[in-house]
């Protein structure tokens, strides 16, 4: 595995190259093995991403979308990462609604974890999964301290620090589980968990690997520069 920290100015920056790695991959998987499986995360930098892949041109009727993380709410509540991809990017183009594959998570964390991971298991390796990391280096919904069993696919979460306390996350076997892994760091409060990180502190984020490459877009404000 080979990891590349990219620096740029900012968050606008970041979601240009993030949306293009994201259509190259997509353009070398669908032409090797004829689809493309991306992982999709929430939060602010990955919605403009999905912003600009709402008007990219692609063979969208070949991809397969999961989710890495959502939060036990109803299905149509706001704070779902799912309603915020559909409204941003997903109901904007054309791939089939059963190629999209949300997390059951109103089900609750238990029975949500036992059907999301019949759902991934047979579609890994993924293509490229797609990370933010948060202001204490979680990432999805890997927090620290936490510990979960090794050999799950998918975790029921029940005492998150931030709320709602009980979520549904991809484990970080099957996080890492794929061909390409980009995280996406924006913003002067990431600044912290970022130098920790690259200075080798064990946090959740530090513990996702990839197949094949591993790419950190960060901008200058997370790196520590005032803008």
């Amino acid at each position: 595995m080979t990891t590349e920290w990219q620096r740029l100015a900012d968050a606008d920056q970041i979601a240009s190259r993030a949306s293009a790695i994201i259509l190259q991959a997509a353009q070398a998987a669908i032409a090797a093995h004829g689809q493309f499986r991306i992982v999709l995360a929430g939060g602010s930098t990955p919605a403009q991403v999905y912003q600009q892949l709402a008007t990219a041109e692609t063979d969208w009727p070949r991809w397969q979308v999961y989710f890495g993380d959502e939060r036990c709410l109803p299905a149509d509540n706001e704070a779902r990462n799912s309603l915020m991809a559909t409204r941003t990017w997903l109901s904007h183009v054309d791939i089939p609604k059963d190629n999209i594959h949300m997390m059951p998570a109103e089900l609750g964390a238990t029975a949500a974890a036992h059907e999301y991971a019949a759902i991934i298991e047979p579609a890994l390796p993924f293509d490229l999964v797609l990370l933010g990391m948060g202001e204490d280096g979680h990432t999805a919904s890997l927090f620290p301290g936490h510990q979960h069993p090794q050999d799950e696919a998918v975790h029921a979460v029940f005492d998150a620090p931030k709320p709602p306390p009980e979520r549904v996350s991809l484990s970080r076997a099957s996080l890492s589980n794929s061909q390409q892994v980009l995280v996406l760091i924006s913003g002067t409060a990431k600044h912290d968990a970022l130098a920790r990180w690259r200075a080798g502190y064990p946090l959740p984020i530090a513990t996702i690997t990839a197949l094949q490459r591993l790419v950190v877009l960060y901008d200058d404000v997370a790196a520590g520069q005032s803008s």
